[in-house]
């Protein structure tokens, strides 16, 4: 509940986002009435590094066959990396279940709302747990991912990027900004998300649509350059060890018997390679040793 002794109030650049996030925001199946709080923590799982285009086939099939947290958690491991199929980093999904056995075994089945209790839950930080419990809950705490700090950064900071991530400092600039009303702190939450993701993108920001454009700070400087650190460039993934784990995952997904050490022999020519994944993939518990062969857990 909103604290009625709070002084802040709604900043104009608050309210334009707010307002204009109520006429531009996207149908995603997240922002229905009546989305459940588990299916809002799945989608923050598979939205982790994933394209919401991506996201949004995949979440739908994972809520009809697995509507609950229990209904998960009744399921071998293996299953929902199975059911995850090519959404990447399938670490997420043995997290996502660990996740719903937590919540079946020490919060009888109900997402729990509260911050710290959901952040003691698998796989679940910061970020995530802020996420449902101000989206799924409409508590009032700021959230903060990329794209609210690059809307941050220009419109409040006047930078074209914003430095090096800070959990610290990212919190407090946009707890400065949210709303005091928790149903206009969700929206600003979601607004300022939207924002980042569909106008002040990262390359070819369409400033003239932007709802805050008159207050932008990076406008009125002329659009300065970034001079900041330089981010290190994104390895190339074709022929690298994330690639081969991807073709020796495909491999264990499609079979329902453990594959043969011959059949991922064949999958990739560099025997260290072969062999440094597969036993990244058995370290990580997305793989496990079987009789002739391997599976998944």
């Amino acid at each position: 509940m909103s604290d009625p002794d709070r002084t802040v109030a709604t900043s104009p650049l608050a309210r334009e986002v707010v307002d204009w996030f109520a006429e531009n925001k996207r149908d995603l199946p997240w922002r229905r009435p009546g989305f459940s709080a588990w299916g809002t923590l799945v989608s923050e799982f598979m939205l982790q590094q994933t394209p919401v285009s991506r996201v949004i086939p995949r979440l739908e099939q994972w809520l009809e066959r697995w509507p609950t947290p229990g209904d998960l958690a009744s399921v071998p491991p293996g299953e929902a990396v199975r059911a995850w199929d090519r959404l990447g980093y399938p670490r997420r999904a043995l997290w996502l279940h660990a996740c719903a056995v937590a919540i079946s075994e020490r919060h009888g089945g109900v997402v729990p709302h509260d911050v710290d209790t959901l952040k003691a839950l698998p796989g679940v930080g910061e970020y995530t747990a802020r996420a449902v419990a101000a989206f799924a809950f409409g508590r009032r705490h700021p959230v903060v991912d990329t794209n609210v700090r690059r809307v941050i950064a220009r419109a409040v900071d006047g930078q074209g990027e914003p430095g090096p991530p800070s959990t610290r400092r990212d919190l407090a600039a946009m707890e400065a900004l949210l709303p005091a009303d928790e149903s206009d702190a969700q929206s600003f939450n979601a607004g300022a998300m939207e924002l980042g993701a569909i106008v002040c993108t990262a390359r070819a920001p369409r400033c003239d649509a932007c709802p805050i454009r008159e207050r932008c700070a990076w406008r009125r400087a002329g659009y300065p350059a970034y001079d900041g650190p330089v981010r290190a460039r994104q390895k190339t993934y074709e022929g690298s060890d994330r690639h081969v784990r991807g073709l020796i995952m495909r491999e264990l997904r499609a079979a329902h018997v453990p594959v043969t050490a011959a059949e991922i022999e064949a999958l990739w020519p560099d025997a260290a390679q072969r062999s440094r994944a597969l036993a990244g993939l058995v370290a990580d518990g997305l793989a496990v040793a079987a009789e002739g062969g391997y599976s998944l857990p």
